[in-house]
């Protein structure tokens, strides 16, 4: 076995998705109906989703079958490489073990591919003819449009201003793919024609674009809306990291994890990788400490209130209980624009109320140095995002290195940073603003 990164064979891609709430000791709280305040039941969803994709979003079965029509498509890219840092080891003198889990070797370059595939199948197995969504960034974005080529359905999704603007080799990604994107808050719903009037200069939200993407699947009989973090359906989908991150570990010898960290912003990203391990230390196999990795411009685990709150900014989805900064709060236009979001999912939100994992924000220059550092140490770029964590484990790394110990760290990177170079570049010349 390559001491520098494992592969695993095909044989080895996961043939069922993990779903935690089966082995949480303490419940999550249901979601609520936005009318009522009673919890939430699967009729109530049907307007915005599949059945099999609400089945999934109840479900408190321990392993989900993926299809297999899901899982010949994985193949494209999965099992995801997992690589051992020797170089970044080195370039920090830490007397730390660390290891990546790489998910930008997927088709769109980030790990949103896990369930923008899935979520596009049973749309399509149920009749329906047209996705709409949100993105930030615009990896959601770019992984819906792929998925929904394939299964041959409409896409149209609405991109938080500042990135679409800022990044716009995102949304040519995405209209290669065959989606329609636009601007969000924009001219074509109600809700970003009142957003347009009320804040003319805002630079958008996650929260926004949800409440545009929403309107325009209830308003469409045949349209149905995706959603790529913060649902249990969605970080559902992206266990399949942290099962491959197990058994990866074990061909590189590796008996005990010490520390896990990864970007978080709605959760699907820690969620996909931290799940599987903290079921590991649930039933007392490991002591792994998961770090969720936030940025300091939208810090809802570290300084947001445990309640119940919409998901969007209108008040259109239903009540969550999560971590939430608050359905108004618009963050600072930083460039992890996937990690812009008000709230985190209510399960990544539970595990972290319940003492499952910690969380720490990180600021924007903190961050792109860790990645620039990394970039020229491992020879990939990171995602805007994943620099996040990047920089979270690096803190820890020094931290070993002062103390004497060597612990066992894995970085989950959830993304290519190859679209995000402009932001790069700023940071090179000194331009770039702290959170």
């Amino acid at each position: 076995m390559n001491e520098y990164k494992v592969i695993l064979p095909e044989a080895e891609i996961p043939t069922h998705w993990y779903n935690i709430v089966a082995d949480l000791p303490t419940p999550p709280a249901p979601p609520l109906n936005p009318a009522t305040d009673q919890p939430l039941q699967p009729a109530d969803l049907a307007p915005l989703f599949p059945m099999g994709l609400i089945e999934q979003e109840a479900s408190a079965e321990r392993w989900i079958p993926i299809p297999d029509e899901v899982r010949d498509i994985y193949k494209l890219w999965r099992p995801s490489p997992m690589y051992r840092a020797y170089r970044l080891e080195q370039a920090l003198g830490t007397t730390a073990q660390i290891y990546y889990k790489y998910e930008g070797a997927s088709p769109v370059g980030s790990h949103k591919a896990n369930s923008s595939l899935p979520q596009a199948y049973f749309n399509m197995k149920e009749g329906r003819t047209r996705l709409t969504t949100e993105t930030g960034a615009g990896q959601w974005g770019a992984a819906l449009a792929f998925a929904a080529q394939i299964f041959g359905l409409q896409c149209d999704i609405w991109q938080v201003r500042n990135t679409f603007e800022g990044k716009p080799y995102r949304h040519a990604q995405m209209e290669v793919f065959g989606a329609h994107a636009v601007a969000s808050p924009s001219e074509l719903t109600d809700v970003g024609r009142k957003l347009r009037e009320q804040f003319p200069d805002t630079p958008g939200s996650l929260g926004m674009a949800i409440s545009e993407a929403v309107e325009a699947a209830v308003k469409d009989p045949n349209a149905s809306y995706s959603l790529g973090s913060v649902l249990n359906h969605v970080l559902l989908h992206q266990t399949v990291i942290g099962q491959e991150a197990l058994k990866q570990l074990e061909y590189f010898g590796v008996a005990k994890l010490d520390y896990l960290y990864a970007c978080a912003g709605g959760g699907s990203n820690l969620g996909g990788i931290a799940f599987p391990f903290i079921r590991e230390n649930l039933e007392g196999r490991q002591d792994v400490k998961i770090v969720a990795c936030e940025p300091n411009a939208a810090p809802s685990l570290t300084k947001g209130e445990f309640r119940y709150d919409f998901g969007d900014t209108a008040g259109m989805t239903p009540k969550l209980k999560m971590y939430t900064l608050g359905q108004d709060f618009v963050p600072d236009p930083v460039h992890a624009g996937g990690l812009r979001y008000h709230g985190m999912a209510p399960l990544v939100s539970h595990c972290y109320h319940e003492g499952y994992l910690s969380a720490i924000a990180i600021r924007q220059r903190e961050a792109f140095a860790a990645g620039v550092l990394f970039s020229r140490a491992e020879g990939i770029i990171p995602a805007s995002e994943s620099n996040h964590a990047i920089a979270g484990a690096i803190r820890q790394a020094k931290l070993a290195t002062e103390e004497g110990t060597s612990p066992v760290i894995l970085i989950g990177v959830s993304g290519s940073g190859q679209l995000d170079l402009p932001a790069y570049t700023e940071f090179l010349n000194g331009e770039m603003a702290d959170s």
